[in-house]
């Protein structure tokens, strides 16, 4: 008889185990299923701003076709990578679309009257601002990630883990730490810089 409760006891307390393990798994999946969640709902921001961007440089430079197909390209392909969900996919996409980016405000840089078109320049610090968001967000998803697939490789988690099928999320690399950049020009900051050399 005091065999049988200690085999039971011992049952219950494996089963509670179990719950407690499987429970702790779903609630770091869910939590980095929330963070991407984040960083979509940045990238469609991004992704609805480009346009009006692309617009608003045509304007001053419409012989640049080159530039706006490879930012619409870009585009077009980070949507796709984005939509289907894929982080690996959605990263190397979003370094395409972040090179593109770059080259479109390079050319920018050429046309002093689109430097200074507010438009321009309202559109320009609305990207910023969504490019902030979408690295604080990546840096949230990275971390819940982390914590996802630690739980699952502890021991003895990890058995539970690999026999319930969960399996390891991709961390959102973007790539080389001059690809993590913000594209931006910073027309305000080239202007001091001009100045300061006018006094020296």
């Amino acid at each position: 008889m005091t065999l049988l409760i200690i085999v039971l006891v011992v049952l219950a307390v494996v089963a509670v185990w179990v719950m407690l393990a499987y429970n702790g798994l779903i609630r770091l999946r869910n939590r980095t299923k929330e963070a991407w969640s984040d960083i979509d709902v940045q990238l469609k921001r991004r992704y609805n701003l480009i346009p009006n961007l692309v617009s608003a440089v045509k304007g001053y430079a419409a012989h640049e076709k080159k530039v706006f197909n490879d930012v619409t390209n870009a585009r077009a392909n980070a949507l796709k990578a984005e939509e289907a969900g894929d982080v690996k996919e959605t990263a190397e996409a979003e370094k395409g679309l972040a090179g593109a980016l770059k080259t479109l405000f390079a050319v920018a840089e050429n046309y002093p009257d689109l430097k200074a078109n507010q438009n321009f320049l309202d559109l320009q610090r609305q990207l910023t601002d969504t490019e902030d968001k979408i690295q604080a967000a990546r840096r949230f998803y990275n971390g819940n990630v982390r914590d996802f697939n630690t739980k699952q490789e502890v021991f003895p988690t990890n058995l539970i883990a690999s026999m319930l099928g969960f399996k390891k999320a991709d961390f959102f690399e973007i790539g080389s730490e001059e690809e993590k950049e913000t594209p931006k020009v910073e027309f305000e900051a080239e202007e001091k810089v001009e100045v300061e050399e006018e006094r020296e």
